[in-house]
């Protein structure tokens, strides 16, 4: 880095000097009267660009400073390597040597940065097509792609610039890099530990030595933020401990002379383990006090945590930001007993001053709009801050599943100590996807199927899904929008049309069930976590009869008739206050769906109940509830349509079993699962960090117990008939959305059911 440095000071002065000298040959001409101005030696750049920066105008007296001045504003464009001035007569001539002209820049042997991700950085530091070559800029890109390299363990790494002149005085610019092979940790030793042992210490690293899953993680490469994260871990650790104390003396990286293997070493003093003896308050508690006091986590009488403490602290500057102070001061101050290990906590607090907020700033969002954002904020401009409405609106934010991360920061108006802005930081996600299939058979011939949905159509925070199969047996066409704002007040509105026939069988003689309609659906919000929905729409179902039909269709045709028309209507609730739709940790969601058909054909009531429960044990491990009951019957004795059964088995359900296979199965020849009225499911899932992985949880394993079946109309719905299994699975936020691969052992199983323990999906959790 010095001699970095040194080389960066000795072109200023290069530069410097060829100014001066530029400036003695101009200064060693006579003071004249300036007739004319001529220019000479250009050859891109607009003779305009010279005259309109030179503060000398025909007309004028030259002398030696405006002489120099012109230099100096010429030599600020840039775009020259050297600059004269002569006189001819009375005509002031400027001779210029213009810089080249960076024609193209390159990139050869760079496989760990992405080509325009590296094209862009360039950018930034100013190289790039069409704009002058500075020798100095290269140097410095140069510099900065190895500390790049280094930042990613490629200690051996290598760059070269090279520079290739070209026709009309452009240049080709080529960094050419050997990245080598990324240095390794081979050894991490903390030296001072006596409370706990070494290898118990290391676990909390997200750093290692190594293991089967380093290829994913790459957690054996060393980078020093990620030391300095390690290195919170582990006085985290011990302060949540009562080792008040403690502190990291010293660490030590060695990397071994072919630049392959890395050493750490870090020193620790633990100090003595203290126990809180009590808590007292001291300040201003806005009169207060017992409001404060039932906010302390800290528990006397147990060894010092630091994260009761920080929680403490939290806790008092989000209540005292309910009333609007936002830039309230709490600490805790520590007074020690060391002759006794004790330590009493006395927390000072200042509420400061009362802030409103001025502006409201978004920013990450490339595609989505601001006004999503937005609409999902419950905390306003030009209002008194609260510290309530604004978490509200980070969790409404984040719970529109556009996004990877939200976070909202406060930051103080220079000169107005009353006003805050406040900033949404935002990280997108990809929200579409799309689905291309083509199929042959010798039954079907050739097949297409097309699918894509969109959960933001071009950032309006719109969906958009479209689903068809031009299966000769079992054909789809679906069609699915929503406008979750279709009026201000946050109304939703959705519309589907779809049309379905499905015949089981390859066989042109075979039955099959043709299902049509559309419907429209509102949901109006009655709170911020609460929405009723109410819609209704027209259906038409059809059985064609034929071959292979179960008796119990045949039974339906013969009894209702094979053709019926439904007005269904629907009215539903849901509760969603969960703090993440994409991977939710924590909090609830509960919908309760209710469907009354009474004008036509089919009569019928069906309701559906589902509730989810998201419960952190730690920022590791999370436990997962879901429960789902369905029921249906029919009205003005007529049966329960048998289009409209609940069906149970596989993803989604009972895992282990195949997809809708749970229930009564046809008892003729055909063996069909014909599902059933009733329907009910319980599922529970331990997740824990992928081994190897850390603490990333966007890749997770999850272990589960499943139980679940359905009930046909007549049947009992006893508990020795439900179905059961377990096993486990890998959760994995991809690109394409969550995605899950299961494998499950049936626990509870009766003779027929159909069995399938590898199943796999992509979408939301149960």
């Amino acid at each position: 880095m010095k001699k970095h440095f040194t080389r960066f000071g000795v072109r200023k002065a290069t530069a410097l000097a060829a100014m001066v000298l530029a400036a003695n040959a101009a200064w060693a001409l006579e003071p004249f009267k300036v007739q004319d101005i001529r220019v000479e030696g250009l050859q891109r750049v607009e003779a305009g660009t010279v005259f309109a920066s030179m503060p000398l105008r025909v007309g004028e007296q030259y002398d030696d400073e405006k002489g120099a001045a012109a230099i100096r504003s010429l030599f600020a464009l840039g775009l020259f390597k050297d600059v004269r001035l002569e006189a001819n007569g009375n005509v002031l001539v400027v001779v210029v040597e213009e810089r080249p002209t960076i024609a193209e820049v390159n990139f050869a042997g760079t496989k760990e940065f992405d080509k325009d991700t590296l094209l862009k950085a360039m950018r930034d530091v100013g190289l790039a097509d069409g704009r002058p070559f500075d020798k100095a800029l290269a140097d410095r890109a140069e510099q900065e792609l190895k500390r790049q390299y280094i930042n990613r363990s490629l200690y051996g790494s290598e760059v070269v610039t090279t520079v290739t002149p070209i026709e009309r005085n452009r240049v080709n610019l080529t960094f050419t890099v050997s990245e080598g092979e990324p240095a390794k940790i081979n050894e991490i030793h903390i030296v001072g530990n006596k409370a706990f042992k070494e290898s118990t210490l290391k676990d909390l690293f997200d750093q290692d030595t190594g293991n089967w899953m380093s290829w994913y993680t790459k957690s054996d490469r060393y980078a020093r933020n990620k030391l300095n994260a390690d290195l919170e871990s582990l006085r985290s650790y011990y302060l949540q401990r009562g080792y008040l104390e403690f502190r990291v003396d010293s660490t030590q990286v060695a990397i071994s002379p072919d630049k392959q293997n890395i050493a750490l070493t870090v020193n620790v003093h633990e100090g003595e383990q203290y126990v809180v003896s009590g808590v007292k308050l001291a300040g201003n508690f806005l009169d207060r006090d017992d409001e404060f006091k039932s906010l302390i986590k800290i528990k006397p009488g147990e060894p010092y945590n630091a994260d009761q403490v920080s929680q403490t602290i939290k806790a008092f500057t989000d209540y005292y930001s309910n009333f609007g102070f936002a830039f309230a001061k709490v600490e805790a101050v520590p007074e020690i007993d060391r002759a006794n290990n004790r330590v009493e906590l006395v927390l000072q607090a200042q509420p400061s001053r009362r802030a409103y907020v001025r502006r409201i700033n978004v920013s990450g969002n490339n595609k989505t709009r601001d006004e999503v954002i937005r609409r999902e904020f419950r905390q306003f401009e030009a209002s008194w801050y609260d510290g309530d409405k604004i978490k509200l609106s980070r969790d409404r934010v984040d719970r529109l599943g556009f996004f990877t991360e939200v976070n909202v920061e406060t930051q103080e108006v220079p000169g107005s100590p009353d006003q805050v802005d406040l900033l949404i930081n935002v990280a997108e996600k990809p929200t579409g996807s799309i689905q291309l299939g083509a199929g042959f058979s010798s039954a079907e011939k050739v097949s297409l199927s097309f699918g894509i949905k969109q959960e933001n159509v071009f950032g309006s925070g719109n969906y958009l899904g479209v689903d068809v199969n031009t299966s000769k047996f079992n054909r789809t066409i679906v069609m699915s929008t929503t406008n979750p704002y279709f009026t201000d007040t946050g109304i939703s509105r959705t519309y589907d049309l779809y049309y379905r026939t499905m015949r089981p069988y390859y066989d042109d003689a075979a039955y099959k069930i043709i299902t049509q309609g559309a419907t429209v659906r509102f949901g109006v919000p009655f709170s911020e976590v609460d929405t009723i929905f109410f819609g209704g729409g027209v259906e038409g179902n059809e059985i064609k009869p034929g071959t292979y039909m179960p008796q119990v269709y045949q039974d339906y045709c013969n009894n209702w008739g094979c053709k019926q028309t439904g007005i269904p209507m629907t009215i539903g609730w849901s509760r969603d206050n969960r703090d993440s739709a994409l991977a939710p940790n924590a909090g609830r969601y509960q919908r309760l769906n209710t469907e009354l058909s009474f004008l036509s054909d089919m009569r019928y009531v069906k309701a559906n109940y589902q509730i989810q429960q998201y419960i952190p044990l730690n920022k590791k491990y999370t436990i997962a509830l879901n429960g789902e009951l369905g029921w249906g019957k029919g009205l003005n004795g007529r049966p329960f349509p048998i289009f409209k059964n609940f069906y149970s088995g596989g993803l989604g359900s009972v895992r282990g079993f195949e997809q809708g296979s749970l229930g009564k199965h046809d008892t003729t020849y055909t063996n069909l699962a014909l599902g059933g009225t009733r329907k009910m499911t319980l599922n529970a899932e331990f997740m824990v960090p992928f081994p190897g992985a850390g603490n990333d949880r966007t890749l997770r394993l999850f272990t589960f117990l499943d139980v679940g079946n359905v009930w046909a109309e007549g049947e009992s719905m006893e508990l020795n008939s439900l179905r059961a299994s377990t096993g486990i699975g890998i959760s994995w936020i991809s690109p394409l959305g969550p995605l899950r691969l299961a494998y499950a052992q049936p626990i509870r199983k009766e003779t027929g059911d159909r069995i399938q323990k590898l199943q796999f999906q992509i979408g939301t959790s149960f």
